[in-house]
């Protein structure tokens, strides 16, 4: 770090930006890759609406529930605890519209603290989409029926 000019180590460590859209009831799996040496490391997601409360805090092998949101309880995990590759994924369970913001992924090794990722979660009201996919096939079939019953008509007709 001592090596470069600060500008340059800056530049060379912004975090990794994303954006991800689900829709609202899914389980959506938020990627985040941490350095492979995963010893006395701890792992923090973030919210910046939140302030001092987090989505998700792993330290020592456990989930810390101290301090989590309320509205993220239960909701979520990582990916893989053992963090394997450095795999520290978010997964939000069940996500609905309040879920919307910007979520950082970082991890603490001593007194460093190290921003990953920052992504964007987006999520939509659900319900239209489930709707509109059986809409559409009753909507197809209805006219296929309709297209045999005129032409049993017209042989009646004869």
């Amino acid at each position: 770090d001592r090596d470069c000019p600060s500008w340059v180590c800056f530049v060379f460590s912004l975090p990794e930006h994303k954006v991800i859209t689900a829709d609202s009831g899914q389980d959506v799996t938020v990627p985040c890759q941490a350095p492979n040496d995963n010893n006395n490391l701890i792992v923090v997601w973030g919210r910046a609406d939140l302030k001092s409360e987090y989505v998700l805090l792993y330290q020592h092998e456990l989930i810390v529930p101290d301090n989590q949101h309320p509205s993220f309880v239960n909701r979520t995990d990582l990916q893989d605890r053992q963090m394997k590759d450095g795999d520290v994924s978010l997964i939000l369970k069940s996500v609905n519209t309040d879920d919307t913001g910007m979520y950082e992924c970082y991890v603490i090794r001593g007194f460093r603290k190290r921003t990953i990722l920052i992504v964007e979660l987006n999520t939509e009201d659900g319900s239209v989409g489930p709707i509109l996919r059986l809409l559409v096939p009753v909507v197809v079939l209805l006219l296929v029926i309709l297209k045999l019953f005129k032409r049993c008509v017209k042989l009646w007709k004869l």
